[in-house]
C-alpha cells in the first residue's frame, strides 16, 4: 500500500508543468531574493570584518568582507572601559523586566478590548489610536516624569512606554481571529475569564505574543533618547549611553599631529566595533523566536 502511495505521489510530481510565464516569475522572484539578501549580508560582513581589523587597513578602505590585519585592539578599547559591563547590566535588566511588562500589559489590554461585548469599546480604541498621530510633546513628558517621581529611577525606562499602540492592534486583531465557540465551550466546563484568559487563551497565542515579544524587546534594547533625557544617575544609564560616550571621546582633535593620525584611525574603527557590541546580542534573541515571527504579523493584520 505503501509503495502505491509513493508511486502515486511521484507520478503526480512528474506531471507537475510550469508554464513559460511562471518560470519567468519564479526566476525574478529569485534573482531579487538573492539580490536583497546579498546587499543585508554583505554589510552585517564588512562591519565585522573591520572590527577584526588593523586600524590602519581600515582607515586606508582595505577591508572588504575579511578581516585584514587581524586586531583586537578596538574590542580592547571598548571594553577597557569599566562602565560597559554596567551599562550592559543595566540594559539587559531594562530589556528583560520592560517587555515582561509590555507583554503582560498589551496581552491583558487587548482581550479586553478584543471583546465585543465591551462597553464603549470604540471610543477606547480611538483614545489609544489618537496617541499614535499626537504626542505631548518632550517638555511636557518631562514635567509628567517629575511629577510622578519616575526621573532618576529604573522605572522611567519601562513604565511610560509600557503598551505600544501598534502592539496592542496586531494583539488585539489576533484574539478577535480565535472563534468565540471556544470561550463558550470553556464557559460551559466552568471556566472562568481569567482562566481562559491564561490556560486556553494566550497558549494558543504564541505566534503573536513572540512576535510583540521582539518588538518591545528591540526598542529596550535601543533605548537612548529616554535615558538621555530622564537619567543623570551613571549607575542608571544604558548600554548606548556609554557607548556614545566612546565614541564621543575617540574623536577629540590631539594638536600632536601623530597622535591626532592614531586617533582619527581609532575612531574609524570603534565604530564598526561599537555596532557589533551593541547588535549582536539582541540578534543572538531573534532566531529563537524566528518561526512565529512571520505567522504572527500575519495573523495579526488580516482584519481589523
Amino acid at each position: 500500500m505503501q509503495t502505491q502511495d509513493v508511486s502515486v505521489r511521484q507520478s503526480t510530481r512528474k506531471k507537475i508543468h510550469l508554464s513559460t510565464e511562471d518560470q519567468i516569475f519564479y526566476t525574478i522572484i529569485n534573482i531579487l531574493t538573492a539580490v536583497i539578501t546579498i546587499s543585508i549580508i554583505f554589510p552585517l560582513m564588512h562591519i565585522v570584518a573591520a572590527s577584526f581589523s588593523d586600524p590602519a587597513a581600515v582607515s586606508a578602505g582595505k577591508v572588504i568582507i575579511w578581516p585584514v590585519g587581524f586586531s583586537l585592539e578596538g574590542y580592547q578599547a571598548v571594553f577597557s572601559n569599566k562602565s560597559i559591563l554596567t551599562g550592559y547590566a543595566n540594559t539587559i535588566f531594562y530589556t528583560v523586566a520592560g517587555t515582561m511588562v509590555n507583554v503582560a500589559m498589551t496581552a491583558m489590554a487587548a482581550y479586553a478590548l478584543s471583546r465585543k461585548n465591551v462597553p464603549f469599546m470604540n471610543s477606547i480604541m480611538f483614545m489609544f489610536t489618537f496617541t499614535m498621530m499626537f504626542g505631548a510633546g518632550m517638555v511636557p513628558n518631562f514635567i509628567i516624569m517629575g511629577k510622578y517621581h519616575l526621573l532618576n529611577t529604573r522605572l522611567v525606562m519601562i513604565i511610560p512606554g509600557a503598551i505600544g499602540v501598534q502592539n496592542l492592534i496586531i494583539t488585539r486583531t489576533f484574539f478577535r481571529n480565535i472563534p468565540e465557540e471556544l470561550l463558550e465551550a470553556a464557559r460551559i466546563d466552568g471556566c472562568s475569564d481569567a482562566k481562559y484568559f491564561f490556560s486556553i487563551l494566550l497558549p494558543l497565542s504564541k505566534a503573536v505574543l513572540a512576535v510583540i515579544t521582539l518588538y518591545y524587546a528591540v526598542g529596550h534594547w535601543n533605548a537612548y533618547f529616554d535615558a538621555f533625557l530622564y537619567l543623570n544617575d551613571r549607575k542608571l544609564y544604558p548600554l548606548q549611553i556609554f557607548l556614545q560616550e566612546i565614541l564621543l571621546a575617540s574623536n577629540v582633535v590631539d594638536p600632536d599631529p601623530d597622535a591626532a593620525e592614531e586617533m582619527r584611525k581609532l575612531f574609524n574603527l570603534l565604530k564598526y566595533c561599537l555596532i557589533v557590541v551593541s547588535s549582536v546580542p539582541i540578534l543572538c534573541f531573534y532566531p529563537f523566536i524566528q518561526k512565529y515571527f512571520v505567522k504572527g504579523v500575519m495573523i495579526g493584520s488580516i482584519k481589523g
